[in-house]
């Protein structure tokens, strides 16, 4: 097998993030439940847009907020996802690839460019209506098989497995990261994304094709159809690494037998939650792929996170290596 020239390479949804301030008369009058995260359409994304407060707007996607903070730590990344020929896709392709991003998926023409209006509560707590746009879209023709195999591990985006093309496109994504000896990495992103695929998701587990999952408790639970606990240790059997987001409690991994678990990273303040499991993913990976062991990965992921819920935005304003440094040496 080839020496890997990638660290990661990452297939996801190209959105760009509105995000605004929003109180719960505001929730209620639109009938958003807090803390929801939905699918909208053209029209109601007008709709929502024009009645939201003053935003700002930052690339986001969950697989490629992975990655920025993965390039902030120094690892070599490439994206591949679908923007339009628009001026939101001519912004998210310049943002990815500043943070360092390869990213050279060509752009196509039609529907516009996917993007996630963001709510966020004075308690941090954001709700997200998505219109998914030309994303929905990345045709499997899009996979450059000497891309895939180059990189040392092949992450997925749970979010990217609803539309066919690029179901597809990862799929073939998968068969040939396995030809070429890579690891393969699924991110479940959402509870709603596995009730819609629990059965996807554990076909794909089940044919070994899973070597790592990232997953938050309730959407492990959901995946294995019982309580929290109970399906790390289900999922432990028949995916060779997983690692799960707990909130509060921290984060556990287990791997080969072994099982270690950290709390998370004090923050003085949470500003907005966005980002906090994709930023958490960029620390674990970081330290997996400089073959640190399962405590550090952890200690790396919950640093990461930490940072990213002190601001808005899902995507890292500080210096994320050299915090690293400061708190692990």
């Amino acid at each position: 097998m080839t020496a890997a020239s990638l660290d990661v390479l990452a297939i996801g949804n190209a959105i760009v993030d509105v995000i605004a301030d929003t109180d719960a008369a505001f929730l209620e009058r639109e009938g958003l439940p807090a803390g929801s995260m939905r699918l909208i359409d053209a029209t109601r994304a007008v709709e929502l847009y024009e009645k939201m407060g003053p935003g700002r707007e930052i690339s986001g996607g969950a697989a490629a907020n992975t990655l920025a903070g993965l390039a902030t730590l120094g690892a070599r990344t490439a994206f591949v996802g679908q923007v339009a020929d628009d001026q939101l896709g001519a912004i998210y392709r310049h943002d990815l690839t500043a943070a360092g991003v390869q990213f050279d998926t060509p752009a196509r023409e039609g529907e516009p460019t996917g993007r996630c209006l963001i709510l966020v509560s004075p308690d941090g707590q954001r709700t997200m209506n998505t219109l998914l746009g030309a994303s929905h879209y990345l045709p499997a023709d899009a996979i450059d098989d000497e891309l895939v195999a180059s990189a040392s591990i092949l992450l997925l985006e749970g979010y990217l497995w609803d539309p066919p093309e690029p179901r597809a496109a990862m799929r073939r994504a998968i068969d040939i990261a396995r030809k070429a000896g890579r690891k393969v990495a699924l991110a479940t992103c959402a509870d709603f994304c596995v009730h819609m695929h629990r059965g996807d998701f554990r076909t794909l587990i089940n044919e070994g094709l899973i070597d790592m999952l990232f997953a938050n408790d309730e959407e492990a639970a959901i995946l294995e159809g019982t309580d929290a606990e109970a399906a790390i240790e289900s999922l432990a059997r028949d995916v060779p690494l997983v690692v799960v987001t707990r909130g509060e409690k921290g984060a556990v991994a287990v791997q080969g037998g072994e099982r270690v678990e950290i709390k998370p990273e004090p923050v003085d303040r949470v500003v907005d939650t966005t980002g906090a499991g994709d930023l958490f993913a960029s620390g674990f990976l970081y330290g997996h792929v400089q073959g640190r062991g399962l405590e550090e990965c952890l200690r790396i992921g919950a640093i990461a996170a930490a940072e990213v819920i002190s601001h808005y935005g899902a995507r890292p304003e500080a210096d994320l290596k050299a915090l690293v440094k400061q708190k692990l040496g």
